[in-house]
């Protein structure tokens, strides 16, 4: 099987920076919110918490076995390696052009992940993680990378279930990842985006304003707008909030027994689960 450690890990991360150096211009020139908290500091944080995760995914490289194997930066393209290799999931039994494989793809992936959202919010132990991530008390383009390492982790084991199961291409399962984190850096940017625009995008894809929503300290609204990519599912399952109802200005982001500086430190996030 290949190491998926090749060519596609330069698109997605060079897809990465340019996504968030655009993103990051558009918060400097054009906010939606005005911050309260120091930049840097939070900067530091949330960037330490998604180093300190991608090591620890290194480390479970080095496990023995298809649990090794599957667990480098890119789990879900060696997974889909892995499964070419051995004819394994839906998509290897049936003869679809590409073009459809892809879409299919990134349908069953992005709900899958829709899914998996859900579940970090009503699993107890679940959100004991993915509080990490909603207890920033600001909301811009770095939001979207504070996951606890442990999550990071689960979240990867996850979609290479998924993918294993599924069987689709290498080229399919690169494409979706570009696009998820893509996506998660558009729609955690702090940017003020014209609302017909809002609303043109958010019949589709899930925008800045739509998933701020999500982020509310007020739990009949964090309980809202789950999706990362399409804004298609939470239409369907009857979690869509159109707008918070304090108003984006107004609204308090974040959790309301953390409502200081502490979410900003480093080891205090990293900790915040085995509190």
């Amino acid at each position: 099987m290949p190491d998926a450690g090749g060519p596609e890990v330069i698109w997605r991360i060079g897809a990465f920076i340019a996504v968030f150096a655009i993103m990051a211009a558009l918060e400097s020139v054009s906010p939606k919110r005005r911050l309260t908290y120091r930049r840097l500091t939070r900067w530091r944080t949330n960037f330490g918490i998604v180093l300190l995760g991608s090591l620890a995914v290194r480390a479970m490289a080095m496990l023995p076995g298809l649990l090794g194997a599957a667990a480098v930066p890119l789990v879900a393209v060696s997974a889909a390696f892995l499964a070419a290799d051995r004819d394994w999931g839906l998509l290897n039994t049936v003869a679809l052009p590409a073009w459809l494989e892809i879409i299919v793809t990134l349908l069953v992936l992005d709900f899958a992940i829709w899914l998996q959202h859900v579940a970090s919010h009503k699993i107890p132990m679940l959100w004991r993680l993915h509080r990490v991530h909603h207890a920033d008390v600001e909301f811009d383009v770095t939001t979207a990378i504070r996951f606890h390492p442990i999550e990071i982790a689960l979240s990867m084991l996850y979609k290479v279930l998924w993918v294993l199961v599924l069987g689709p291409s290498v080229l399919a399962v690169i494409i979706f990842e570009v696009i998820l984190s893509s996506c998660a850096l558009f729609n955690h940017a702090n940017v003020a985006l014209p609302l017909g625009l809002d609303r043109l995008l958010r019949t589709l894809i899930v925008t800045p304003d739509m998933h701020r929503v999500h982020h509310s300290t007020e739990q009949s609204e964090h309980d809202t707008n789950y999706g990362f990519n399409l804004s298609v599912w939470d239409r369907l399952f009857a979690t869509y909030k159109a707008q918070p109802d304090a108003g984006h200005d107004r609204m308090t982001i974040g959790l309301k027994p953390y409502q200081n500086d502490a979410p900003t430190r480093f080891g205090w996030s990293l900790w915040l689960p085995f509190k």
